[in-house]
């Protein structure tokens, strides 16, 4: 299958022109992959997907992980997950990142298996704010010192659900999309500071501004510098694309090759409503 592919400007990310309803089998998947492998994040504009399409179009990337939590998910399309700042009744109808909250994560890093791809499909798109940032963790890495390579091979993280949900109670004003949610109870994993990539063999950082707790065996203080800097190196200006949403617009990412967050939006002037599903 030949898929029109047009790089976005700054090296991460590349549009792409086909319409995913009527995208299946074995050579549109191959295709797909192969162009998230080489562009980390895949920007497909002008989608018109049900709930079902959205589905099928996930599973050509990969197995659907199903295990979401229950509060957000779509009934009747398991692994399918509402993200949106509406509110019914004072209760956020879906995951709710917060009016000004900005979490630089990968998605999942607190499950035992790390998600490969996400697919994040624009419903109701906000007039002002609500874009989502990319920052290339692959690039990043390549780019540090070699000493720095050197100081971190071999580094380890741990990742929390819990301290993500304090963490998020904190900056959100008492109000997280973690805490209290089906998923709370796993406990801690550890994962490579440093991944490298299963398909293209590069490597990248596994960063997270709130849910990692700290680097096992280094001290607080020296692990919460470490962290620090590797973060504000990665989500520096050379190595972000972000993505200004469209209704209609499906943004696909690498979870193992970057780390994303949403901007600020004031939701009580401008809603959003997206649906997301992650691959194992």
């Amino acid at each position: 299958m030949d898929l029109a592919i047009t790089p976005l400007p700054g090296g991460l990310g590349a549009r792409v022109e086909t319409d995913l309803a009527r995208t299946s089998g074995s050579g549109a998947a191959r295709a797909l992959t192969d162009a998230l492998n080489r562009h980390r994040v895949l920007v497909l504009p002008g989608q018109h997907l049900n709930h079902a399409d959205l589905l099928a179009a996930a599973s050509l990337f990969g197995t659907v992980d199903t295990a979401t939590d229950r509060r957000y998910t779509v009934p009747g399309f398991p692994g399918l997950t509402v993200v949106s700042n509406v509110h019914q009744g004072g209760t956020p109808i879906g995951i709710y990142d917060g009016d000004q909250e900005e979490e630089w994560h990968a998605d999942n890093s607190f499950k035992p298996q790390l998600t490969a791809a996400t697919l994040l499909y624009s419903v109701i798109t906000p007039g002002e704010g609500g874009e989502t940032r990319f920052a290339d963790a692959t690039r990043a890495y390549a780019d540090l010192p070699p000493a720095m390579r050197q100081r971190t091979a071999g580094m380890r993280a741990v990742h929390s659900i819990e301290q993500l949900g304090v963490r998020q109670t904190q900056s959100g004003g008492g109000q997280s999309s973690i805490a209290a949610g089906s998923l709370v109870g796993h406990a801690e994993v550890e994962h490579p500071l440093v991944l490298t990539h299963p398909v293209t063999g590069a490597r990248s950082l596994l960063l997270g501004s709130m849910v990692i707790s700290g680097i096992t065996g280094l001290a607080e203080n020296e692990s919460r510098a470490l962290l620090d800097e590797l973060l504000q190196h990665t989500t520096s200006a050379p190595y972000v694309y972000s993505h200004r949403w469209k209704q209609g617009d499906l943004v696909v990412w690498d979870n193992l090759a970057t780390l994303h967050t949403a901007s600020p939006c004031d939701s009580s002037r401008h809603r959003r409503l997206l649906y997301r599903a992650t691959v194992r």
